[in-house]
């Protein structure tokens, strides 16, 4: 029997070891003490609901428990909580074996791209294999011991599978470890058989005695700023890209006050939007492939790349190609090494706001040299009136029908207001301390571009993954962590998105989660079909429209054979759905403004509602934000046989050539 040093135990199930330790664990950052795991999520299936089911039950007061709808929903959920918690904090998330497990595959490989981190407990088949083989089990007849929780090792900072209860003595505080560490954190999976959940142990008591667990900033080594600050002195036109490491180190202060003191320009990658808190000559807004174009002509002239806290993706660099200068030099600051020496980079290994906190130390009195600096005003003073005119909604945007489209096709909608104008009225109505979340499709790169998160506005941009389905769930992960009544949460998406996940509704419903969702709807996956028509020049089955002719599933072979017309395709009137009527079926609070008045007053009116609200814009399909005039790697079909790509494919050439390795 193992014993902790009194001798003194407890005997206790797997399960209900679990909920105890977990509730048990304290992370404390920058001095303060919370609760590293407030609560946990969940749905129960068979493969969870005799063993963690009960000690959820047993234990709700050591740790609430929340019923959901869709487990990678819950999950998104789970990522939001934390990273509006600047990752000091985490939510649990547990399922049944088989496909709720997998469920969440999705939401842990979001959480580790984005190294934030998220707790999950799925539910596997009996270690004991008595029974074999179980409901849902996976059942390779080479390897036995392989479960469907296997997809999730490479998608997972730690992942362990529970078979006896005395591995959770070493495997809880390991998986805690990883969960506070910024430089290893992201999704930690404990997987658990069904059977060994409810198996009972003599646990030492001390093992549920309260743990802190600091998380702790890497102190920059003086040698490595003191390189990066000789850099800067040394460039004539220096570029810092913000990351998302800016903001979960809370170093915006930080950055803010060295831009204004040195009026180093400063650029924000999707994750970075918000890492600086106020607006200057020195800021210049996003970069990259949804970025100002103005920043992106900044970014081509740049002699030295300082990136901080950015994984640097090719959204962040348009594919490698936005770094032009022959003699570009990049620094970087970054608590994980194989992010900082990206590009070949003079790298300082240091916790963001204190490496700050030293280059302005070390840079001194030191100011960018004049002529760039008057560049790069003038670079704002091009973009902003610009920006402002695609937010205005009082421009005038004309209704054409489009000639990519049969004779016939209905393209009208009762939309009057772009998307770009929908931002800015959300734009006028933000207040300090509200958060807008976007993650895939149009909506976060469009606020990558024209969004303005100074003034305690916060911008929450997943982009790592690209997750459709993130929004609404992580919206409500937000508000959790952030429970003031004064600060709004919106999560803003399409209608693709929408009707992908809508159902964490019920749950915010249920919990009197008050949070908004702002649907532009376009009447599809109108960002897929943008790419799709640069890189092919025609479009397919990215619009929600009818089929003309027989259903797809209809005559399927014989139209195989024989026909190819246009009316087999989605070429019909857009469909008709109504988002606003599933919404409040779903429990929402339900608005569709149609006008920027009506629009303004649905924002308005609903600022203050105690529970989910749904606010369904229509916006003009096909009206995008002005371009960012970089090159992304989309590669266009090297042969079809209806359609001439040789012109892309010469563009695309064109783009490949400017492609660089910096390093």
């Amino acid at each position: 029997m193992v014993q902790g040093h009194s001798g003194r135990t407890v005997r206790l199930t797997v399960a209900q070891a679990i909920v105890r330790y977990v509730a048990a664990q304290y992370s404390v950052a920058d001095g303060e003490r919370r609760r590293f795991v407030p609560a946990a999520l969940g749905i129960f299936g068979h493969g969870n609901v005799a063993g963690l089911g009960q000690a959820f039950a047993e234990h709700a007061d050591r740790l609430p428990f929340v019923q959901g709808r869709n487990e990678q929903a819950l999950g998104h959920m789970a990522t939001g909580f934390a990273k509006a918690s600047k990752r000091q904090r985490a939510l649990a998330v547990t399922a049944s074996i088989g496909p709720g497990s997998t469920n969440l595959v999705t939401a842990a490989a979001l959480a580790t791209v984005n190294r934030v981190p998220l707790l999950l407990f799925p539910g596997d088949t009996y270690a004991t294999r008595r029974q074999g083989p179980v409901l849902q089990q996976l059942d390779l007849p080479g390897a036995p011991d392989v479960t469907v929780n296997d997809a999730f090792r490479p998608v997972a900072r730690f992942f362990d599978r529970i078979t006896r209860p005395e591995q959770l003595l070493t495997a809880l505080p390991q998986a805690f470890r990883v969960l506070g560490n910024p430089e290893e954190t992201g999704a930690v999976v404990v997987a658990l058989p069904q059977d060994v959940q409810s198996h009972a142990f003599d646990f030492p008591v001390e093992f549920f005695e309260e743990r802190d667990w600091a998380i702790r900033r890497r102190v920059p080594d003086a040698a490595e700023i003191a390189r990066i600050a000789e850099l800067i002195k040394n460039a004539e036109r220096p570029l810092v890209i913000a990351g998302g490491g800016v903001i979960y180190s809370d170093a915006q202060p930080e950055l803010t006050r060295l831009g204004k003191r040195t009026l180093l320009p400063v650029s924000e990658t999707f994750a970075g939007k918000g890492a600086i808190t106020e607006d200057g000559p020195w800021s210049v807004f996003g970069i990259g492939l949804e970025g100002a174009p103005t920043t992106n002509r900044l970014a081509g002239r740049a002699d030295l790349v300082v990136h901080i806290g950015t994984r640097l993706t090719d959204f962040a660099t348009a594919s490698q190609s936005l770094f032009a200068d022959p003699g570009v030099r990049f620094a970087s600051i970054n608590v994980v090494e194989h992010d900082a020496v990206k590009q070949g980079a003079t790298a300082a290994i240091a916790d963001a706001k204190l490496a700050l906190e030293a280059l302005a130390a070390e840079l001194g009195d030191y100011r960018v040299p004049a002529a760039w600096a008057a560049e790069v005003e003038a670079a704002r003073a091009e973009w902003i009136p610009t920006r402002d005119a695609a937010l205005d909604p009082g421009t005038r945007f004309p209704t054409e029908r489009h000639p990519e489209l049969p004779d016939g096709t209905n393209t009208n909608t009762d939309a009057v207001l772009t998307q770009g104008q929908l931002i800015g009225l959300m734009q006028q109505h933000a207040r300090p301390g509200d958060t807008i979340v976007a993650a895939a499709g149009g909506p976060p790169g469009d606020l990558q571009k024209v969004w303005d998160a100074t003034g305690g506005r916060h911008a929450h941009l997943e982009f790592g993954f690209s997750c459709m389905g993130y929004e609404l769930p992580a919206a409500m992960g937000v508000r959790v962590a952030d429970p003031d009544p004064a600060h709004r949460v919106t999560a803003f998406i399409g209608d693709g998105t929408f009707v992908m996940m809508p159902t964490e509704i019920v749950t915010a419903a249920q919990e009197g989660i008050p949070f908004t969702v702002v649907i532009s709807e376009n009447h599809g996956y109108q960002v897929i079909r943008r790419l799709q028509m640069w890189r092919t020049g025609e479009h397919f089955g990215n619009e929600f429209r009818y089929r003309e002719g027989e259903g797809a599933l209809t005559g399927a072979v014989e139209r195989a054979e024989s026909a190819r017309a246009r009316a087999d395709r989605l070429e019909g009137d857009y469909l008709k759905i109504d988002l606003a009527q599933i919404a409040a079926g779903l429990g929402a609070e339900v608005r569709r403004p149609v006008t920027a008045d009506e629009v303004r007053a649905a924002l308005d009116d609903t600022r203050d509602a105690r529970g989910p609200v749904v606010i369904v814009v229509p916006t003009i399909p096909h009206a995008d934000l002005p371009s960012s005039e970089v090159w992304w790697d989309v590669s266009p079909a090297e042969v079809w046989e209806h359609v001439d790509t040789s012109e892309k494919l010469a563009e695309y050439g064109e783009g490949l050539a400017l492609q660089r390795w910096h390093g």
